[in-house]
């Protein structure tokens, strides 16, 4: 790994990242680095069932020989906005910040747009930036700053708008 350097390295790994490709391997002097992308999903979406306003709800009956009892309160009305779980693409450790002593990259409440720098998580020494793919609200932020993350592990919940 004379010639090939670390930084050479990084810059093969942002190129994959920020491509269409799926797969580069390369081959210096004998040593060959093979740096594949992620195919999994980032992000979940859960969709929140709706009531067609056309269907109304049942109303209450509260029973004749008990006039003191109350019904409950109603649940609240369906919301049409959608809660977008972004998952952890690797395992590696959780950084909210490029540094420890600069800002958050985002915090609970912040809006997102899809290319949005969530995070980075760090795996076998490289920085992996974690982007929104949708635009919404921070409403959770599930990990806390400097701790390990699992595959598939819940970073962050967004608000989808």
């Amino acid at each position: 790994m004379k010639d090939l350097e670390y930084k050479e390295i990084q810059k093969y790994v942002k190129l994959v990242e920020r491509s269409d490709i799926g797969e580069l391997e390369i081959q210096h002097e004998g040593l060959t680095i093979r740096i594949k992308k992620n195919r999994y999903p980032v992000m979940l979406e859960a969709p929140v069932r709706s009531v067609p306003s056309s269907i109304q709800a049942p109303v209450p009956i509260e029973p004749v020989s008990q006039p003191d009892t109350q019904s409950p309160p109603p649940p609240p009305p369906p919301s049409a906005k959608t809660i977008v779980e972004v998952k952890s693409p690797i395992v590696g450790t959780f950084y909210y910040a490029p540094s420890p002593e600069a800002s958050p990259y985002v915090q609970t409440g912040d809006e997102v747009h899809p290319g949005t720098v969530l995070c980075i998580i760090e795996a076998m020494k490289l920085m992996n930036e974690i982007e929104s793919e949708v635009t919404g609200k921070i409403v959770e932020i599930m990990v806390e700053n400097a701790h390990p993350v699992e595959f598939d592990q819940v970073l962050f919940r967004i608000e989808k708008k």
